[in-house]
């Protein structure tokens, strides 16, 4: 809504310009007239449309023509007034004011014209007949009221009927040529239909209207009042009811019938209410509330947020598979302007055997959306009405910005449930193939993706310690000179090289030896392609002897030339290694030195397999009678046993600790 509204009065001298503010301010027809009024401050709680208002008055006698064309431009609305009784004051309204005002305002951006027909008490006909023919010549004129200043007749419902042309104006909604209302308000319209049918079925029932009744008016529908506007539309529109609900068609022509009817205040309300300015365009300020991003902090999705996108997902997967196919994927973003989505993104989350994006990767999308570019999400957000249907104040409160990553490393944990890992390597290292990879996609299905959509992220779910997080894989190209600082923002480093290329593992040493050696970056050393022959690397020495100098996890052995789905568990242990940078994971260490690698070592022996077989075979070979399970001597002996086992295995831990 306008803060204020301004008002102009225009017209030929001795109309009664000056009369008619003096009437309305002082409710009596003055004496004494001057030749122009000063101008006049309403206050909002005295107009009815609560919004202050300026009346601004003109005198061809006190101003010139540069102030005259100063005051037009600065209006909200122009009120051009002639005298009944006068018919050369209204062949100035076409001959001259009409074209003055045209000329001296913004085409763009149309000011609305009431007419105004003073001095009726001096008349007995009314000049409809002769304003007519002008009001449907210009479609700029909103109105036309006829009044008196000396009986006070119609003197409020004139600045009332120009304040709603301001506030409420007929032509960006309806055309009176046509009768119809115009496309741009039919596609507003539209919109709010479709976000209001919450169940999809293009239908609004009786607890949707009463939802959309007090989303816009704060107040739901009686019973019987619902009844009845479903009445008025079976009389006029053979389909506008539907199972006892209003479509589209119906719920269109319920707005024209408003209009019609010079209630226009009905359609804005609801216009504005669902994001709308007076262009009919959604308002930045609806797009993008305010969001205050700190340095060093990221935004993920409240659980807000995943309930209410939740919910768009079940609206649109009408065939309940989990899956979005690409008519139900269009039908989800009928509510934008554009398609937001494109092909690469079947590309970066996971989909099914179709290729159709499922559920896990309609979320992923969205949660990466979040991570890169926020003021993009509140935007998605907002096309979808998040703050209506979920009843927020904005689409901000659906995010949830973290704290500052230097916090999370002092506190040694964090809140945090997306994560980013940037993945280096050099050309045909088997970077893309990773990120694919995480997707559950193997060689075979990577080798049917398109050029044009491949993509850069990857992004899906890993559970580490029965927690669910999300990491995003971000494919860094391989531009070893200049790297950006969204290159080196991340929470874990995947440097990639190919095993069967002895030059590839240099490139890795470089990246990391430039940036990230002295980081508190956590960074791990991925040995793609270990299906093929493994190749001595032409650097100066071993990639494992390497990671032992730099204190990293060995080199991870991986393929994705597999028949079913490459395995996961290199992807729980990147999402590990980035929820706790400052814990070193020994679950990944190889080097056969270590006290874990020497108990690992020796649980895994050959002595000790054949021991516990044999112990395993005693005891199932063993009858135990229900006597034995009600006798107290043999669950002695049996925790006695254990007990003896784990004081074996505690000393044996001692000992081979102390060389370390």
């Amino acid at each position: 809504m306008r803060k204020d509204v301004r008002i102009l009065l225009v017209g030929e001298p001795k109309v009664g310009k000056t009369s008619l503010i003096m009437s309305l301010v002082s409710e009596e027809f003055p004496d004494v007239v001057p030749y122009r009024a000063e101008e006049i401050t309403i206050p909002a709680d005295v107009t009815p449309e609560r919004v202050p208002t300026h009346i601004v008055d003109y005198s061809e006698a006190e101003q010139t023509d540069e102030q005259l064309f100063q005051e037009i431009s600065k209006a909200n609305v122009i009120c051009i007034v002639y005298s009944v009784n006068n018919k050369k004051s209204i062949e100035k309204v076409t001959s001259h004011w009409i074209p003055l005002i045209t000329e001296n305002t913004d085409k763009d951006s149309r000011v609305p014209l009431i007419l105004v027909g003073n001095k009726s008490d001096l008349v007995e006909h009314s000049s409809m007949e002769t304003i007519l023919p002008i009001m449907n010549q210009y479609s700029e004129i909103e109105t036309c009221v006829e009044c008196s200043a000396k009986n006070l007749k119609n003197i409020s419902e004139l600045f009332y009927y120009a304040q709603k042309a301001v506030l409420h104006p007929t032509g960006p909604l309806y055309c009176p040529e046509k009768k119809d209302m115009k496309l741009l308000c039919v596609k507003a319209l539209t919109r709010i239909f479709k976000v209001s049918d919450l169940d999809n079925d293009g239908i609004l029932n009786d607890n949707e209207l009463n939802f959309f009744q007090r989303t816009c008016f704060n107040t739901p529908l009686e019973p019987q009042a619902l009844e009845d506007v479903k009445n008025v539309v079976r009389k006029n529109l053979s389909d506008g009811v539907c199972d006892n609900g209003l479509t589209l068609k119906g719920f269109l022509f319920l707005h024209t019938l408003f209009i019609q009817r010079g209630r226009h205040e009905t359609t804005w309300t609801v216009l504005r209410r669902f994001g709308y300015d007076d262009d009919l365009e959604l308002n930045q300020d609806y797009l993008f509330p305010p969001l205050k991003v700190p340095p060093d902090c990221t935004t993920e999705l409240n659980h807000n947020a995943y309930l209410f996108l939740q919910s768009v997902f079940d609206k649109h997967d009408k065939d309940r598979d989990c899956a979005l196919s690409p008519e139900e994927l269009k039908d989800l973003f009928d509510v934008f302007p554009y398609m937001p989505w494109g092909p690469d993104v079947n590309n970066t989350v996971c989909t099914n055997d179709h290729g159709w994006i499922t559920y896990q990767g309609y979320l992923s999308q969205w949660t990466l959306t979040t991570y890169l570019d926020v003021q993009r999400c509140l935007e998605y957000l907002g096309y979808l009405g998040y703050s209506i249907i979920a009843e927020q104040e904005s689409q901000a409160s659906g995010i949830t910005v973290t704290r500052d990553k230097k916090i999370d490393l002092q506190k040694k944990q964090t809140q945090r449930s997306v994560f980013r890992c940037n993945v280096f390597g050099d050309i045909g290292s088997g970077k893309s193939s990773f990120l694919q990879a995480f997707l559950g996609r193997n060689l075979m299905r990577q080798k049917m993706i398109r050029e044009e959509h491949r993509s850069y992220y990857a992004i899906s779910t890993a559970y580490v310690y029965g927690q669910e997080k999300y990491l995003l894989l971000h494919e860094v190209f391989p531009d070893f000179d200049y790297l950006s600082d969204a290159d080196m923002a991340c929470d874990i480093v995947c440097l990639v090289y190919d095993v069967s290329n002895p030059y590839s593992f240099e490139y890795c040493t470089k990246v990391f030896k430039q940036y990230f050696m002295d980081s508190k970056t956590p960074c791990m050393m991925i040995a793609t392609k270990s299906d093929l022959p493994e190749i001595k690397q032409m650097y100066g020495c071993s990639p494992l002897e390497f990671c032992r100098r730099h204190k990293m996890p060995p080199p991870q052995s991986f393929t994705c030339n597999t028949a079913v789905a490459p395995c996961r568990d290199i992807y729980t242990k990147l999402t590990t290694m980035a929820m706790y940078p400052h814990a070193r994971l020994r679950c990944m260490c190889t080097c056969n030195r270590c006290t874990f690698c020497l108990c690992q070592n020796f649980l895994n022996s050959e002595l000790l397999q054949t021991v516990r077989a044999k112990l395993y075979a005693v005891v199932l070979r063993r009858h135990v009678s229900q006597a034995d399970l009600k006798s107290s001597t043999f669950w002695l002996r049996a925790s006695v046993g254990a007990t003896v086992f784990a004081v074996l295995g505690f000393t044996m831990y001692r000992v081979l600790l102390k060389p370390r």
